[in-house]
């Protein structure tokens, strides 16, 4: 039905703990998807064998040693055994809800884009997947989560063939989710917010695997790189430009979009406006 990819980060320290919670997550969601994660990191062969998923080594690169979301992207789509896929961050813990949101998107539309914004909740150590976990867990993001601002986007599903070309962007630096938005908007398929119908869970981690830290992340040579392929924070679309929200129980028009609220401004500016104030809550 589904087949999952990502990009894991080397399987060391804490986030090495996140990402084998993750990986164990998926492969509990009643879909049974296919799992591929890409990339050589250290570990990422040993925990694909350990959980009985896909390892595919191979990708492209740019100087920096940073994998390239064009060439993951076109990887998945060419051997990917579902035209339905998701790509997901590797420390996004996802629940059965995700399978059922997923079920009510597609039996409505066969073109679209679902994203949602995530839960950021602190996870030290391994979780125990017995019984009902995800009760407890359900319990630990009512008590301790935070909802991300709407730039929170870590898990994106789709058809094959959506996107056509993506520029090379560098995966984990900024505003290359963004565009994917954008995209899906500018070729006319529904972009739906899936927040209130999927608890999709972020554990919460450190930079350190940055050598500059987040500052790499947001303001690096990298990061400047993904906003020029974008095309500009106007081309930078959160999920305020949404065109359906989708909820526990129903699938609705998205009309009050707040980018359009601000008709009187000249868009380039309200977006890149929105898009730094959203990131600032983080």
């Amino acid at each position: 039905m589904l087949t999952l990819f990502t990009v894991p980060k080397p399987f060391v320290g804490h986030i090495g703990v996140i990402q084998h919670n993750a990986i164990a997550s998926w492969t509990r969601l009643p879909m049974a998807p296919e799992i591929v994660l890409f990339g050589d990191e250290p570990g990422t062969g040993d925990v694909a064998r350990e959980h009985g998923v896909r390892h595919e080594p191979a990708v492209a690169r740019n100087e920096f040693g940073t994998p390239l979301v064009s060439d993951v992207f076109a990887r998945a789509s060419a051997f990917a055994a579902n035209d339905l896929q998701c790509y997901v961050n590797a420390d996004i813990l996802l629940l059965a809800d995700f399978h059922d949101a997923v079920r009510r998107v597609t039996a409505r539309w066969r073109t679209f884009l679902l994203v949602g914004r995530r839960w950021d909740l602190d996870v030290p150590e391994p979780l125990d997947f017995s019984g009902t976990w995800e009760v407890r867990l359900r319990r630990l993001v009512a008590a301790a989560g935070r909802l991300h601002p709407a730039t929170g986007m870590d898990y994106f599903v789709f058809r094959r063939g959506l996107w056509g070309d993506i520029p090379p962007f560098a995966v984990g630096r900024t505003v290359w989710d963004n565009w994917l938005l954008y995209r899906a908007r500018a070729r006319r398929v529904p972009l739906i917010d899936g927040t209130r119908a999927i608890t999709a869970v972020h554990q919460n981690h450190g930079y350190t695997h940055f050598a500059g830290g987040a500052d790499d992340l947001w303001k690096g040579p990298e990061a400047r790189r993904n906003l020029h392929l974008a095309g500009g924070y106007g081309n930078a679309f959160t999920l305020s430009d949404a065109t359906w929200r989708l909820g526990p129980r129903s699938l609705v028009p998205a009309v009050s979009n707040y980018h359009r609220r601000l008709w009187a401004f000249p868009r380039r500016v309200v977006r890149r406006w929105l898009f730094r104030r959203s990131s600032q809550a983080t």
